[in-house]
Formats: C-alpha cells, sequence, structure tokens
C-alpha cells in the first residue's frame, strides 16, 4: 500500500528540519519514505516539484543552497528560526493539554515510527542533528525549554487550575542558594523559548517574575482553593517581556546576505541595498544589535551566507564562533 500525499509531505518536513546543511534531491528520494518507488527519474521530479511548491504555499521556509564548499549540486533545508511558531501564552487548561500531547507523541507507538524514519535518514548517509532536530532521535524529556522542571509545571498549573497560592525554593541564579518563596500564581507563559511563572510575590509583596528553570522541585500548594484570582487586565506576556525581553539598543550592524537565503535575518532586518560579495548576488541589511551574542550567534549559523561588515567587535564575534564549531568539526573527523 502506497504512502499518502500528507504522509509523504510529512516525511519530507521531518527530513529538511532534522538534519545539518543542505540535502540533495537524489538523497531526498533514497531515503524520505514516499519518494523511494518513484518509477522513473522524471516522475520523482515532477513529485518532488509539486511537494516543494506546496510547502511554499503552506508558508514553510524551503530553501536552497549548495551542499558544501566543496559540492556545488543543489540541496534543500527549512529555515528552522524562520519555521518555528512564536512564543505563546498557554492557559492553565491548554498547558494540560500540550502536556498530554507531549506524553502521547513519546509513547512507544508514535516514538518508535519517528525513531525509525530519522535512523533511516542516517542510514542513507544523511546528517541528522540529534541535539537540536525538530523531531529528537530518543524521547523528548518534554516541552522545549522545560528540561527538569516538568514536575514543577505540573503543580504550578495544578495550583492556578485551583487558584491557590504555592510555595518553593527558588534561586535568582545558578550561582545563588534557594531561598523559599511564598507566591500567589497568576499564569505560565514561554518567552525566548524559556517558561516564567508570573504572580505575586507575598514575602516582596510585589508582582514577580520566576524562571522556572530556576524553581526547586519541591512545589507545594498552599492556602484554600479559590483564595487566588488573576487581576483583571493584567498581561502576562507584557510583564515577563519587561523584565526579560530584549529592548531595541538602537545600535544597528550591517550585514550581507546572499540571495535567497538568511530568511529569518531578512524579516529581521531592513534592506538598504544590494550588494556583491565574493562574486555572489546578495543585499545589505541594517539589524538591530540588541543583545549581542544571540545576534552573533544567529549570524554565524548561516555560514558563508551571511557575513557582518560592521560593526568590527560583532564580526570578530561571529569569525569567533565559525573557528570554534570549525575546530569541533575537525576534531570529530578525526576521532
Amino acid at each position: 500500500m502506497g504512502i499518502s500525499k500528507v504522509e509523504r509531505l510529512m516525511n519530507l518536513v521531518i527530513a529538511l528540519l532534522s538534519t545539518q546543511g543542505y540535502i540533495t534531491a537524489e538523497r531526498i528520494r533514497r531515503s524520505v519514505a514516499g519518494y523511494t518507488d518513484s518509477p522513473s527519474d522524471e516522475a520523482f521530479s515532477r513529485m518532488f516539484e509539486r511537494d516543494k511548491n506546496e510547502l511554499r504555499d503552506l508558508g514553510i521556509p524551503l530553501e536552497t543552497g549548495r551542499v558544501s564548499s566543496f559540492d556545488p549540486t543543489e540541496g534543500y533545508r527549512i529555515n528552522r528560526q524562520a519555521y518555528a511558531l512564536p512564543d505563546i501564552e498557554l492557559s492553565a487548561d491548554e498547558a494540560a493539554a500540550v502536556a498530554v500531547a507531549t506524553q502521547l507523541w513519546e509513547s512507544p507507538e508514535l516514538a518508535t515510527a519517528t525513531q525509525g524514519a530519522l535512523l533511516k535518514l542516517r542510514a542513507a548517509g544523511v546528517d541528522v542533528d540529534a541535539a537540536d532536530s525538530a523531531v529528537a532521535i530518543s524521547s523528548a524529556a518534554g516541552l522545549p525549554g522545560l528540561r527538569g522542571s516538568e514536575e514543577a509545571l505540573g503543580v504550578l498549573l495544578s495550583a492556578i487550575n485551583a487558584g491557590r497560592a504555592v510555595q518553593f525554593p527558588h534561586r535568582a541564579s545558578r550561582a545563588d542558594p534557594f531561598t523559599v518563596r511564598t507566591v500567589e500564581p497568576w499564569g505560565v507563559v514561554t518567552v525566548n523559548r524559556r517558561w516564567y511563572l508570573v504572580g505575586h510575590d507575598r514575602d516582596r509583596d510585589a508582582t514577580r517574575t520566576f524562571r522556572l528553570s530556576r524553581i526547586g522541585n519541591d512545589v507545594k500548594e498552599v492556602g484554600p482553593e479559590g483564595a487566588v484570582t488573576r487581576p483583571d487586565g493584567v498581561d502576562l506576556r507584557e510583564i515577563v517581556t519587561k523584565v526579560v525581553g530584549e529592548t531595541p539598543s538602537g545600535l544597528l550592524a550591517r550585514v550581507w546576505v546572499a540571495d535567497g537565503r538568511a530568511t529569518a535575518l531578512r524579516r529581521a532586518g531592513t534592506t538598504v541595498g544590494r550588494y556583491n560579495l565574493g562574486g555572489r548576488a546578495g543585499e545589505i541589511l541594517e539589524l538591530d544589535i540588541g543583545w549581542r551574542d544571540r545576534l552573533a550567534r544567529d549570524i554565524a549559523g548561516y555560514g558563508a551566507d551571511a557575513v557582518v561588515l560592521e560593526p568590527a567587535a560583532l564580526r570578530d564575534e561571529v569569525l569567533d564562533r565559525l573557528r570554534a564549531q570549525a575546530g569541533s568539526a575537525t576534531g570529530a573527523a578525526a576521532s
């Protein structure tokens, strides 16, 4: 029995999200379920062209590029940053539903199928990034940014739903000791892939934000049910963003990006002109530097497709990251 179109498209998305670099059409044909049964090269080409167009029509940021600096063959990948959903705010009921869905995804039935698909990619020579893939080879430990805090989240959601206060050990940083805090919880939100509890801190008599990764697992509900209510008009995301969000710095970086590349950088920046660099056509973007470390990491992720023109400090930081990545790759190859 043949694979349906929807299943074939899902297999293609998983493959393009779970690999490093670009995958050639030939590797996709050999390793992605749904293409391997194509009766001829022409049939595969027609099918693959239709699927690529359909993914782009759905808004999936499919990119093309050279497989490597040594191999000019055209390959394909999905830009993870542009593909990812924006930060979301979940109510207690919604977060509970997500938790149930996560447990279902990690069930033996679905986990086995997913792991099998990715192992086939590895067997075909596709470089699957297990550490940062959209679907991990091994069962994930929980929702993104929540590793090690699942137990605390469950108790917090239960308390929010019941309208009860909570008491838990908390530390401002990894180097600080834990102190016990008593909080009237209003909700849990995610910002920049981190989870935060927002509520009224009884010990400080003020609104406070707590990152879940800094809350110990010994979270206890205290007080009667219904004693805690979220004040009207309170915007949890706005509260967290004011505390941990990145505000524009006013300092601009100028970055060259190759045509058809670096979709996420293009979305974040403003095009100020065309420019050819090293014989490649592209554009110059102006981007707010904000947190330099984060911008350097994002730019370095595009390799030769994004080059910092100024300031020099940001360019040096990107180059340091690229040298470190090259050193890691060389060490891994030698071992």
